[in-house]
């Protein structure tokens, strides 16, 4: 089994406290941001950018811990809204324009929860992908 290592807490916790790293802050100050939101019917991704694409900072429904099928529901994204918009409000963003893609629940509640923390909102652009006509469909079975 090998030898037992005894540490004491007070020497566990300095090693700890003197190895962690300095919280990174941003060096520029944003004031225009595009926000992307990614509704699917099982989970709703956001995404905050600037105006040139290099993205800021994200969030999902997944990752605050929503499983299943209640990683799809409008509370969810909402939540998801909120904490990356405390994130927006540390980098500065005053203004953005908002990208949304997908059909799912979690569209309409992420916008309005993001927008409720007091950033001015310029435009809603709405890139779903609709098909044409799409591909051929499946023969008839015969039975």
């Amino acid at each position: 089994m090998g030898k037992k290592r005894i540490v004491k807490k007070s020497e566990e916790v300095q090693a700890t406290a003197k190895t962690a790293a300095p919280a990174k802050g941003l060096k520029k100050k944003i004031e225009h941001a595009v926000f992307y939101v990614q509704s699917t019917y099982n989970n709703t991704t956001l995404l905050l950018t600037d105006t040139k694409g290099n993205a800021i900072a994200a969030s999902s429904s997944g990752a605050l811990g929503f499983k299943g099928a209640k990683k799809g529901t409008p509370f969810a994204a909402a939540k998801a809204a909120e904490v990356l918009s405390e994130k927006a409000e540390q980098v500065g963003v005053k203004r953005v324009d908002v990208v949304v893609k997908g059909v799912g629940a979690g569209r309409e509640s992420s916008i309005r929860a993001f927008v409720n923390r007091g950033i001015q909102l310029n435009s809603i652009k709405d890139v779903t992908p609709v098909p044409h006509n799409g591909p051929k469909p499946k023969k008839a079975r015969r039975v």
